[in-house]
């Protein structure tokens, strides 16, 4: 069933990927295409750096003689990270540039791969810290760049939903690739090899940043303290930023609860008689997001984010209480998995272009990093607690249900205001790339 399922869904979604290039996403400025394609080299280079890590890093701590609570107190540790400096890090991009922190990004993770050949501790670590100050840069700074230079040469908001559609729909054909690159690679020269590969990766985009994107800042004249302080405020004052955040912290936390915890959901909706296979349905979840991608440019054309988003949350939150309401029928729990699949796909872009609409340019990258505050408190403290599998999906569900909520109270209170994004002066032909 699940090796069937993957094949039915790529079908679907070469086709869904053809109808929108040609009945959707027309656009024939070679500008904003050059432009895209800069964006999305080095973007998708850097989320193979991140994928390709994802697949042996349980397996190569086992291999060092790691126990399962040492690698639980590891993986603690780069969610903790990410949750400490995560926001001291948005600051610096705001005052020191975007581009700069996309690069301390390449180093900050290429020395958390290096720390991956030894099997030390203390070492490791190391690792996971730079690792989870590095995931923090990859969700914030790499889209106010993005958010910035769109504004700058005058493209229109659409366009952004374009960008970051093909964004989604890239990452995800990334994470498949990445995934059989990372397998050969450990076949042949052992655990360590995929983040050689991922440092390998990491290098040539640096390389490629510092020969193709210009720098921008948020405010690079105000202190550090200044910008975390003004985002803090926004969000405080600002009820629709605290919405976006809410809606952003309680999505995420539940999506990286739910990487955890689908193996032994559908491993229970199987029985003992029937070994799931991993990889098949990794891929079919990868096709199903790469699909909702394509889905958000249908709605886009049609609706605004603000509007069909209420509906994906509660979709979602629907989809992820199948092992609650039908824990031994795996036909609805792995269809449920799908179907969330599709929403995040739909989320990326979606919460893309809100976060280009509402929040500040001044301070944007230190706010992106503040709505992760609590998505991470949400994903350590489950690794923490020894909850029960159905507890935890009780916890997504009404994470999600919350999240619907928000999304509603934002689009109440935007509802009869038109949409625009913050919007910056256009730059002359000579500053464009």
């Amino acid at each position: 069933m699940f090796v069937a399922v993957f094949y039915g869904l790529a079908a679907i979604c070469g086709i869904s990927y053809f109808y929108t290039k040609s009945a959707v996403e027309q656009n024939d400025d070679p500008n904003f295409k050059s432009f895209q394609r800069t964006y999305l080299i080095v973007y998708l280079m850097a989320a193979a750096g991140d994928w390709l890590q994802g697949p042996h890093v349980y397996a190569l701590y086992e291999s060092y003689g790691m126990t399962k609570h040492q690698i639980e107190i590891l993986f603690i540790a780069g969610f903790g990270s990410s949750l400490l400096f995560g926001t001291f890090i948005g600051s610096i991009a705001d005052k020191f540039g975007r581009r700069n922190n996309c690069l301390i990004y390449a180093i900050l993770y290429g020395g958390a791969c290096l720390t991956k050949h030894f099997g030390n501790m203390p070492v490791l670590m190391i690792g996971r810290f730079l690792g989870g100050v590095a995931t923090s840069i990859l969700y914030s700074a790499f889209e106010s760049w993005l958010i910035y230079e769109h504004n700058t040469r005058g493209f229109s908001d659409s366009h952004l939903g374009i960008i970051f559609s093909n964004a989604a729909l890239g990452n995800s054909l990334i994470a498949i690739i990445s995934g059989v690159a990372a397998q050969f690679v450990a076949d042949i020269f052992g655990f360590v090899a995929p983040f050689d590969l991922a440092l390998s990766v990491l290098f040539v985009m640096a390389i490629i940043i510092m020969n193709t994107w210009p720098e921008n800042y948020g405010n690079e004249k105000a202190p550090v303290q200044e910008s975390f302080s003004k985002a803090v405020a926004e969000i405080k004052n600002d009820r629709n930023i605290l919405c976006l955040g809410l809606v952003q912290s309680l999505f995420e936390g539940s999506m990286y609860t739910f990487v955890l915890e689908w193996t032994p959901a559908l491993s229970k909706a199987v029985g003992g008689n029937e070994v799931i296979p991993h990889g098949y349905i990794f891929a079919a979840f990868m096709v199903s997001t790469m699909i909702g991608s394509s889905v958000f440019k249908i709605l886009q054309a049609k609706y605004t984010p603000e509007s069909f988003m209420r509906y994906v949350l509660l979709i979602s939150a629907v989809c992820l209480s199948m092992p609650i309401i039908a824990p031994d029928n795996k036909y609805l729990v792995f269809g449920g998995f799908l179907v969330f699949e599709s929403c995040v796909g739909i989320f990326w872009p979606s919460m893309g272009c809100l976060r280009g609409t509402y929040v500040s340019e001044e301070t944007r990258s230190t706010t992106l990093n503040l709505f992760r505050i609590p998505l991470n408190l949400i994903v350590v403290v489950i690794l923490w607690q020894n909850f029960t599998m159905i507890s935890i999906f009780k916890f997504c569900v009404f994470f999600l249900f919350s999240a619907s909520l928000a999304q509603h109270a934002l689009y109440v209170s935007t509802e009869n205001v038109p949409r625009n994004s913050t919007k910056l002066p256009i730059l002359n032909e000579e500053d464009t790339f």
